[in-house]
């Protein structure tokens, strides 16, 4: 009916993430690629990398996702730390190539009160770069923030600008994340809510762009601004809210990642049963 996983950790081998996420009964299934805390990294074992491969063929998972790590800001105002942030946006675009995994997750980044015109053209400069530098066969996805302040990418007008401005265009689509869209004002919550947020995408972006759901649910209340997964249904936008988004075809059409916590109420495999739950109910 839906097409939903959970973001798995790569310990031990990158090869035992695919394991882990058919253990947490997945259909699709996110990781990072790397240690996402650091700005070092080794490069890919090619024996790891073939047994990657080989698992995620075998397992019949799809699509694999990469997110880039934490440190990369894109949008940032200090040059060394925006340097880095390139450099390792084109290191995970050449991984994921050699992984072959066809998405790769990015954040558009915050600027440090350098101003937002500025922070979209180093956004857009990094992408074009980035893109011309490594081979075909890797979409990069931006990824909505959700209205942090100096954040690049919380309203689709912001997402639209840069990517107006990307040069090879069949190369980069884009992840709706349902928590941040709600922090940054969209109301995922209601009936009408839901139609204003998918009217407006489709107008501004255009549906067919968007290639991946991230789907969590809010500990944030509307337009806060809070960037704060929770559990499906037990948050914000609630299980009426998740009822709507999992009987619309624009969410059911594409692969869908729970990036929810994982504590004593529910772990990744609860909250994938429970959104095959909503998903076969009806309001």
């Amino acid at each position: 009916m839906v097409n939903v996983g959970v973001h798995v950790s790569i310990a031990g081998s990158i090869a035992l993430s695919v394991g882990r996420a058919k253990e947490a009964g997945c259909d699709t299934f996110q990781i990072f690629s790397r240690n996402p805390r650091g700005w070092g990294f080794r490069d890919l074992n090619p024996d790891e990398a073939a047994a990657f491969r080989d698992n995620v063929r075998i397992s019949g998972l799809s699509p694999p996702v990469d997110h880039m790590p934490y440190l990369p800001n894109l949008a940032t105002g200090n040059r060394d730390v925006y340097d880095k942030s390139v450099a390792a946006l084109s290191a995970e675009l050449s991984r994921c190539s050699i992984l072959g995994i066809p998405y790769l997750v990015t954040h558009l980044g915050h600027h440090k009160g350098e101003g937002m015109t500025k922070a979209r053209v180093q956004v857009i400069t990094a992408i074009n770069d980035c893109l011309s530098e490594t081979e075909e066969g890797v979409m990069l996805l931006l990824e909505n923030t959700a209205g942090e302040k100096n954040a690049v990418g919380s309203s689709f007008e912001d997402i639209t600008a840069v990517l107006d401005c990307i040069e090879k265009k069949d190369r980069v689509g884009v992840c709706l994340d349902t928590c941040h869209a709600f922090g940054a004002g969209y109301d995922l919550s209601t009936e009408h809510g839901l139609e204003f947020t998918l009217s407006s995408f489709d107008d501004l972006i255009g549906l067919g762009r968007c290639r991946l759901i991230h789907l969590n649910d809010s500990r944030g209340q509307l337009g806060k601004g809070l960037d704060r997964h929770e559990h499906i249904g037990m948050g914000n936008i609630g299980e009426d809210g998740f009822v709507r988004i999992l009987s619309n075809e624009f969410f059911r059409s594409r692969p869908l990642i729970c990036e929810t916590p994982v504590d004593e109420r529910r772990n990744d495999s609860a909250n994938i049963l429970k959104v095959r739950e909503l998903a076969e109910r009806m309001l």
